[in-house]
């Protein structure tokens, strides 16, 4: 297939990005990995500090000279703490005892510096800066160019897709409903923005210039070709490579993922406050019960309240309590090497296209 001019400007030789997953699952091994077999890896750095971005992004350059992106939640404000908090801590109680962590306690921030991330990932040697969650501002996008980044933004509707060409991005990242992790939602509620990513991505692709990234229920060689024939310069890739041997997620997270189906993923505020697409348990249930009063805090400090227990859960291989972000397509999901994955996406889409046009 020819390369497009996004790819070149990614240093790409196949469209298939990596996507960020904030949170550890995206190990400097697994960004290197895809990024010198040809996509683009992609640090999820929302969490990392500028010095933990610094390091993330040299690990990843030790490994490949190919180009990489790093990623940031755009700056929201932050609510006020919540004043009120106990029953959001005696629903987690429970869990926290089982992983044998003192009670639960909301932090006294959650904030992060914004400004101090983008610093390091403007120095970090990135090729790529990708956002989500909303809007940066217009000095981070004109910084992030006069470095040579290219800029992408993630939009759920086309609404949010103009507003992002409008702001100047170099290429949107359509996310559809079937996408796995946070939404990233930003100028309609949630649950109206639940848009599949069939039906997105060309309603996207008519109504910007710029390139379209297409996200959310691809992970096999067919979703590539999909994608692309609607329009989509490159996919975005994320659940797939959860399961590759590169990932930093606990292992029995990993074995959960190989063993659910479609039908096993929601949407959840329960671990962090936002929506969310994860498998179910323990935790999701008993959080979000319907017949309990509403125990969930806004983001981030839902997020904040529940980050021990995520933690604890990773080190101890219990999935009960992680957030096991997934998206809708779990039954393709398979084990091996991310740079084998890059291999086998790109081999099931020639075939794909192939067996397409000898039907011609």
């Amino acid at each position: 297939m020819s390369i497009s001019k996004l790819m070149q400007k990614l240093d790409m030789t196949h469209p298939i990005i990596q996507a960020p997953m904030a949170g550890g699952g995206d190990t400097p091994p697994l960004v290197a990995a895809v990024s010198a077999a040809g996509g683009l890896g992609s640090i999820g750095a929302a969490y990392l500090s500028p010095a933990q971005i610094a390091e993330a992004a040299r690990q990843v350059r030790e490994k490949t000279d190919r180009a990489f992106a790093i990623n940031l939640f755009a700056p929201l404000p932050v609510p006020d703490r919540p004043s009120e908090t106990r029953a959001a801590i005696e629903r987690l109680k429970a869990f926290y005892e089982e992983l044998g962590l003192p009670e639960p306690e909301l932090a006294a921030t959650a904030s992060t510096d914004f400004d101090a991330q983008l610093a390091a990932v403007l120095e970090s040697g990135a090729r790529g800066f990708s956002f989500t969650f909303g809007m940066v501002p217009e000095a981070a996008i004109a910084a992030a160019k006069s470095k040579g980044l290219v800029v992408m933004g993630t939009a759920t509707t086309v609404d949010e897709a103009v507003a992002l060409e409008r702001a100047g991005v170099d290429a949107v990242i359509a996310q559809g409903s079937e996408a796995g992790g946070h939404r990233g939602s930003f100028l309609t509620d949630f649950e109206m923005a639940m848009v599949g990513t069939m039906a997105l991505v060309p309603q996207v692709v008519d109504a910007v210039k710029i390139p379209v990234i297409a996200s959310g229920g691809i992970a096999d060689g067919r979703g590539l070709a999909a994608a692309l024939a609607l329009g989509a310069e490159a996919v975005q890739i994320g659940t797939a490579f959860l399961t590759t041997e590169e990932a930093g997620i606990a292992e029995a997270y990993k074995e959960r993922l190989l063993a659910v189906t479609e039908v096993e993923s929601r949407l959840t505020r329960a671990f962090s406050g936002r929506p969310a697409r994860g498998l179910v348990n323990r935790v999701m249930t008993k959080v979000e019960d319907p017949a309990l009063a509403s125990a969930v805090l806004p983001f981030p400090w839902q997020n904040a309240l529940t980050r021990p227990m995520r933690s604890a859960a990773t080190q101890q291989n219990k999935t009960d309590y992680l957030s096991l972000w997934a998206g809708q397509a779990v039954r393709l999901l398979r084990r091996q090497k991310a740079a084998d994955l890059v291999t086998s996406l790109v081999t099931e889409m020639e075939t794909t296209i192939d067996r397409l046009r000898r039907r011609k």
